[in-house]
C-alpha cells in the first residue's frame, strides 16, 4: 500500500469491445460495514462500445471527476447511448448528475424500482428511461446483445445484473466483491483474497441469504467466461471456487438454528447501515438474519417472517417527527404475530430528531416485550465507533436469543462424574492467561484469553484462539496488530476482563496504560508484553485460530509468575 492516500482510475480492455474503468482508493471511502479493514477498494465501471455505447455503473462521488475525466478519454459522451444501473444510491446519483449535464442524451437503463430511485433523485428533469420488466434485449450491435436479470433484494430492491453473450461477460455489481485496492484487474494469486470475499459475503449478503441463493440460480444456465462486480478484481480464475462458496456460505446461513427479523425502512441510508452493522454482529454469533426492507416487502411476508422468527429488531429513520408508514404497518404486524417471548430490539437515525425510536420503543415495551439490547439512537452518519457498538449490540442479542433457548429447553443436572471423559481429557491442556488488545483507527477493543501458545521460532510467532462472537474479534484480521498482554498470578486484571461490557464500551477504564508502538494498549500490571501483526486465520468451527509474528516485546515485572488457566471441562473456558 502506497504511504500517500492517492486516488486515480485504472483503464483495461477485457474483452471485445469492452473496457474497465476501475476508480482506486487506498484510503477508506465512507462509513459502512463491509469498509473496515480499510484495505481500499475499487469502484469498478465498464464501457461497451460497438454500434451503439453503453457505460455500466458509473462510481460514486468520490470519483466523479477523475473518472468522467477519464471517460471522456474513451468516449464522446455526446454520443453516448446508455447508462445500465445495477443500482442507484445518493452517492451514485451525484456523478449521475454530473454526466447528464455532459451527455443529456442517454437514456437510463434499470429496473423498476431503479426508475422510482431515479426520479426521485431528479424530479426537475425529463429523464430518458428504460425500465426492465422482463425478457428484454439491449441490442448494441456487433454481437452485444445484453440480458438483464432483476434479483430485487432488501438491501438494493432496484438490484439489476447484466450478462453479454458476446463476451460471455456477467456484469455483478454487488455480487462476487471485494474491498481490496490493487494493481491486478483480475484475480490472479485469488487465494490471498479468501478472507476479503469472506468478510465482504458476511457484511452484506449473509443477511439476505435467500436472494443471493435466487441469483445464483438464475446465473447457473448462463455459459460465463468471468463476473465483472462493482468491487475489487474481476473473478476469472476462481469463478466456480468463489460461486461454491456464495453457495456454501448461504446454506450455513439457512441451516443455523436462530433466526432473527431485521425489520427497517431507510429514508437516506443511515439507517439500513446500522440494519447493516446490527446484522453482522448477530451472524457472526452463529444466528440467521431475515433481511426485511419494509418499504419494498409486502405485508404477509413480514407476518410469515415474524411468525417463524425467534426473535425481531425494527429500525426507523424519523421524518417529520415520525416513522414512515411502512414502518407503522410493519410494527402493527410484530405487534399483532409475535409472542411476547420474542426477544425485541429498536434502532434508528434522525437528523433533529428521534420521535420515531422512541415511538417504537414506548409500544413495544407496553406490549410487554423484553429488549435484546438497549435501544440505539443515531444523530446524521454514524462513525465507526458506533458501526462498532452496533455489531456488539448484535451480538449480545444473538447470545441473549442462545441463552434463552437453553433455558426454554429440558434440563437435566449433571454431575462431574458424568461429564464426558474426552471433554475431560481436554479440559487438562492448559495455556496461560493473557490479555489480548488491539485498535485499528478510533476502535479499540480487548478480551481475557487463554487459548494462546508460541507456533514458530523464526519468525518468531504466537497463535491465539478467537471467539467468532468476540468484538475483538473484528480487530484481528490478517495485516492487523495487536498487544499480548500476559498476565502475572493475582486475579486483579482477571476480574477486571471477566466482567461483562456493554456495547461499545471502553474496555480499559480505570486500568493503568501506555500505548505500545503499534498504537494497541500495554496493561502496565502486565507480567510482560508482546506487539504482534496478524499473518494469517484460520477457520475453526466457533472460533478462528489468529497466526501472529511477534515484532518485538519486554518484561514489565521481573518477579512473578505466568498465571495459568486450569479448567475442568474442554467443551468451556
Amino acid at each position: 500500500m502506497p504511504d500517500i492516500k492517492l486516488r486515480d482510475v485504472q483503464v483495461a480492455s477485457i474483452g471485445a469491445d469492452t473496457t474497465v474503468l476501475r476508480s482506486r482508493t487506498w484510503d477508506r471511502l465512507k462509513f459502512e460495514v463491509e469498509y473496515s479493514l480499510q484495505k481500499g477498494t475499487t469502484a469498478n465501471s465498464y464501457l461497451i462500445q460497438a454500434e451503439k455505447s453503453a457505460v455500466l455503473d458509473p462510481p460514486g462521488e468520490s470519483f466523479t471527476e477523475i473518472y468522467l475525466h477519464e471517460l471522456q478519454q474513451h468516449v464522446d459522451l455526446k454520443h453516448l447511448d446508455y447508462v445500465i444501473l445495477g443500482h442507484i444510491n445518493p452517492n451514485r446519483c451525484v456523478t449521475l448528475k454530473a454526466l447528464l449535464e455532459l451527455a443529456p442524451q442517454i437514456t437510463f437503463i434499470c429496473s423498476k424500482a431503479g426508475a422510482v430511485a431515479l426520479r426521485t433523485a431528479f424530479p426537475k428533469r425529463d429523464l430518458k428511461i428504460s425500465v426492465v420488466r422482463g425478457e428484454e434485449v439491449l441490442d448494441l450491435g456487433q454481437g452485444h446483445k445484453l440480458q438483464f436479470i432483476a434479483v430485487p433484494t432488501p438491501r438494493w430492491p432496484d438490484e439489476l445484473y447484466t450478462y453479454d453473450p458476446e463476451t460471455r461477460i456477467l456484469f455483478t455489481d454487488k455480487l462476487f466483491g471485494t474491498h481490496i485496492c490493487g494493481d491486478e484487474v483480475f484475480d490472479e494469486g485469488w487465494k490471498r483474497l479468501d478472507e476479503d470475499r469472506r468478510h465482504y459475503y458476511d457484511c452484506l449478503h449473509a443477511a439476505q441469504f435467500r436472494q443471493v441463493e435466487i441469483a445464483l440460480d438464475k446465473f447457473a444456465p448462463l455459459s460465463v467466461n468471468f463476473y465483472a462486480p462493482g468491487h475489487g478484481p474481476l473473478v476469472r480464475f476462481s469463478k466456480s471456487r468463489l460461486s461454491h462458496d456464495y453457495r456454501q456460505w448461504s446454506q450455513q446461513q439457512k441451516d443455523k438454528d436462530l433466526t432473527v427479523a431485521m425489520i427497517y425502512a431507510s429514508a437516506y441510508g443511515n439507517t439500513a447501515t446500522l440494519a447493516q452493522a446490527i446484522a453482522k454482529g448477530i451472524t457472526k454469533a452463529g444466528v440467521a438474519v431475515e433481511l426485511i426492507n419494509c418499504e419494498f416487502t409486502d405485508p404477509t411476508e413480514i407476518q410469515a417472517v415474524v411468525e417463524k422468527c425467534d426473535g425481531f429488531i425494527i429500525g426507523s429513520p424519523t421524518l417529520g417527527g415520525h416513522m414512515p408508514t411502512q414502518v407503522q404497518t410493519a410494527l402493527g404486524i410484530v405487534l399483532s404475530t409475535a409472542t411476547k417471548s420474542k426477544l425485541a430490539g429498536v434502532f434508528g437515525s434522525y437528523g433533529w430528531s428521534g420521535e420515531a425510536v422512541d415511538e417504537i420503543e414506548n409500544k413495544l415495551q407496553d406490549a410487554g416485550y423484553h429488549f435484546g439490547f438497549d435501544t440505539m439512537r443515531v444523530k446524521f452518519k454514524p462513525t465507526d465507533a458506533i458501526l462498532q457498538q452496533c455489531k456488539e449490540a448484535g451480538t449480545d442479542f444473538a447470545q441473549a436469543l442462545k441463552k434463552a433457548k437453553k433455558i426454554r429447553a429440558p434440563r437435566q443436572p449433571v454431575s462431574d462424574s458424568q461429564i464426558d471423559r474426552t471433554e475431560q481429557a481436554v479440559g487438562r491442556i492448559i495455556g496461560p492467561l493473557c490479555v489480548v488488545s488491539a485498535k485499528r483507527g478510533e476502535i479499540s477493543s480487548a478480551m481475557l484469553a487463554s487459548w494462546v501458545t508460541q507456533s514458530s521460532f523464526n519468525p518468531p510467532g504466537l497463535t491465539v484462539a478467537v471467539a467468532k462472537d468476540r468484538a475483538i474479534e473484528s480487530l484481528m484480521h490478517t495485516g492487523d496488530n495487536f498487544v499480548l498482554n500476559i498476565l502475572k498470578e493475582g486475579m486483579n486484571l482477571r476480574r477486571h476482563f471477566l466482567q461483562p461490557f456493554a456495547p461499545g464500551q471502553d474496555r480499559f477504564v480505570g486500568l493503568a496504560t501506555q500505548t505500545a508502538q503499534n498504537g494497541c494498549s500495554i496493561l502496565n500490571d502486565a507480567l510482560t508484553y508482546l506487539e504482534c501483526t496478524v499473518h494469517s486465520r484460520m477457520d475453526c468451527g466457533d472460533h478462528w485460530v489468529v497466526y501472529a509474528i511477534v515484532n518485538s516485546g519486554q518484561i514489565l515485572q521481573s518477579m512473578g509468575m505466568t498465571a495459568i488457566h486450569q479448567r475442568k471441562s474442554g467443551s468451556q473456558y
